[in-house]
């Protein structure tokens, strides 16, 4: 496939030979922030290699590893690598920093396998140089066990680990101290309903405990290297890299480490000084986008509007330099004002015969053909609903395409009840054939397909009812891509092919529309709505490769989810609702009943999809009225892409 979705550039740090002390000045644990990463699993990967390459002959080189989403891409370079006999890892002994307590280490689960899955069975690292927590120890025996791990654990040559979106490594949770040694640990109620993914959801099946190298016995390594990728763990990088030391945080206590680095994608470190507020660090390349980003932050900084800010304001809070280049601030204060102002639209499909040099969708065509990617079926009310219900109400041709089934996402107990609605209503008596396909499932292995194909047809019958209740056709312009990516039957998901890309170029072609929005969510690199963003991505890009002249007119639009939104440095589009649209919308979200209470990717946010879109598009709004703009009900904003 093609390269990985990355946002346009919008300005930061000028020049490439800022010295090193100052680029870093901010931080406690040297961090590097690559692009994507790919790119820095490839970083990682060297320093393996060149570290492997220069033990000492004779020796073993000690190299202590991790499970998890983010060491996949790692070790899939590794893994070529070794493959095209650039590497061996026949004098390395590997040990792993954890496992769940019990746990086989056959079980499709269990670290043990998942390691060897994703690295040991691919390279020719000899068994006897394998050193994996063992969770079937008994509990009388456990105690003793650890201590025994835990010495030969101690003075490993490279640590390489993930972090978790709490600063959590390992299995070392809030309040673990600098001086823990390898034990058994009660596992949190967050950390069962994370690791629940693994077990088909069903928290009582997620063990309660698990076996962890501790934070004392990391620091005994001679080299430590942490990675992150994705939105979700920003948080946590800036805490680590730039927060004190707290057992809250238990990673942060790693910065007492002397040899210490941080390999980190972009959306990982978006966070960090030197990317909100790379003037407090050096010299900037003052972009529009990036000046309007400054004088956001100073307006939140010093809790002003835009047009209150003062020649002081600036001086003191470091954009002297912004002053020098482009000032004097009441200029600044005037065009970003004005640059603000211009993003806000009630028109997303653009006003038709009317003057649009300032807005930021063009009045022509009218009306405009729509086609709206949403990567489940509810991401399209959740994220955009507002601006959905108003192109529709505005006469264009919008259409909605559903890129994936989303039928992992549904309870086992909705299935159930739908069957039993069946039963009441005369259609059907399939209630013991489903609960037996319910009985069925193995922790671990994917769902059966019978299983899911009820559960597709549930979500497809929401989705078709949620955009019914706002006047769209649901048989027209209501399409069910089903992409097989995503048909896996698990959590893991198979690989992104031609053939997904396929199936999107072919409604593409079919509906050649002018606007196209997409999901511009970076939390997860092996996430659906990530895959599903690069999928259609790609998808255009042949077809412009192919000569598709109709797409010089289209543009791309990003949204956010129900988590997260833009930062208002970078919006191009701002659409206001009324309190009417915000109930609409609401009720819209309503349809996808088997997503509400239940639904079994709630994470650490107790509030309901509704509530989390609701909160965040009135907060934007908020954002907006204390800039100084005009005071709303709730504000949906979007990236243009293209």
């Amino acid at each position: 496939m093609g390269k990985e979705f990355t946002l346009p550039y919008e300005g930061g740090l000028s020049g490439e030979t800022l010295p090193d002390g100052i680029l870093h000045n901010y931080e406690k644990i040297w961090t590097d922030i690559y692009p994507e990463a790919r790119p820095a699993s490839a970083a990682v990967a060297d320093l393996i290699a060149a570290s492997i390459a220069k033990c000492e002959p004779g020796r073993l080189f000690r190299l202590g590893l991790t499970t998890g989403a983010t060491p996949a891409a790692l070790y899939e370079e590794l893994a070529r690598r070794y493959a095209a006999g650039q590497m061996s890892f026949r004098n390395v002994e590997v040990v792993s920093i954890d496992e769940y307590y019990p746990s086989s280490g056959d079980e499709l689960q269990s670290r043990n396998h998942r390691l060897h899955e994703a690295l040991l069975d691919r390279v020719d690292i000899l068994p006897e140089n394998i050193h994996i927590p063992d969770g079937t120890v008994s509990q009388e025996r456990v105690s003793a066990y650890c201590a025994e791990f835990d010495r030969m654990a101690r003075g490993l040559d490279l640590l390489v680990i993930g972090i978790g979106e709490e600063g959590q490594v390992g299995f070392n949770e809030a309040g673990s101290n600098e001086k823990t040694r390898t034990r058994t640990v009660r596992l949190s109620y967050g950390s069962r309903k994370r690791q629940s993914r693994h077990f088909n959801h069903d928290l009582s099946a997620t063990p309660q405990s698990a076996i962890t190298m501790g934070i004392g016995t990391m620091l005994t390594a001679g080299r430590i290297v942490l990675m992150a990728w994705g939105e979700d763990k920003a948080k946590a990088v800036k805490a680590i890299a730039e927060g004190e030391m707290t057992t809250a945080c238990p990673a942060s206590l790693l910065q007492r480490h002397d040899h210490i680095h941080f390999f980190v994608d972009k959306t990982a470190g978006s966070l960090l000084t030197r990317v909100v507020a790379p003037w407090l660090v050096g010299p900037c390349d003052w972009t529009p986008k990036m000046i309007r980003k400054a004088v956001v932050w100073l307006c939140q900084t010093v809790g002003k509007p835009i047009l209150k800010l003062t020649d002081k304001d600036y001086l003191e809070n470091s954009l002297g330099e912004l002053l020098d280049s482009h000032g004097p601030f009441d200029k600044i204060n005037i065009d970003v004002f004005n640059d603000l102002q211009h993003t806000i639209t009630g028109w997303p499909g653009g006003k038709p015969n009317a003057d649009d040099s300032t807005r930021p969708v063009p009045a022509a065509p009218y009306p405009k053909t729509v086609l709206i990617f949403s990567p489940h079926p509810d991401d399209d009310v959740i994220s955009m609903g507002g601006t959905f219900i108003r192109l529709v109400s505005q006469g264009h041709d919008v259409h909605v395409a559903y890129e994936t089934s989303g039928d992992v996402a549904v309870h086992d107990d909705v299935v159930l009840q739908h069957m039993d609605a069946a039963f009441q209503l005369g259609l059907a008596d399939r209630f013991d054939e489903v609960r037996a396909l319910v009985d069925s499932k193995v922790p671990g292995e994917p769902e059966p397909r019978k299983l899911l194909d009820l559960k597709a047809a549930i979500r497809r019958s929401e989705a078709r009812a949620a955009v019914r209740s706002f006047g769209l056709n649901d048989q027209t312009n209501a399409h069910f891509l089903d992409l097989p990516f995503y048909e896996s039957g698990g959590i893991k998901k198979n690989p992104c092919t031609q053939v997904d890309v396929d199936i999107i170029k072919t409604l593409l072609r079919q509906l050649r529309p002018h606007m196209i929005f997409m999901a511009g969510d970076l939390a997860d690199p092996h996430g659906t709505h990530r895959v599903c963003t690069e999928a259609a991505l790609e998808a255009v890009e042949q077809l412009r490769e192919e000569g598709c002249e109709w797409l010089s007119d289209t543009h791309i639009w990003l949204y956010r989810g129900a988590w997260m939104e833009w930062e208002l440095g970078r919006v191009d589009m701002a659409v206001p609702l009324s309190p009417d649209e915000v109930v609409m919308k609401r009720h819209a979200i309503f349809r996808h009943l088997s997503q509400k209470d239940i639904v079994p990717f709630p994470g650490e946010d107790p509030r309901e999809f509704w509530q989390r879109a609701e909160e965040r598009t009135q907060n934007t709004a908020r954002q907006y009225d204390q800039l100084g703009m005009a005071e709303y009900q709730a504000i949906e904003v979007f990236l243009k892409l293209c």
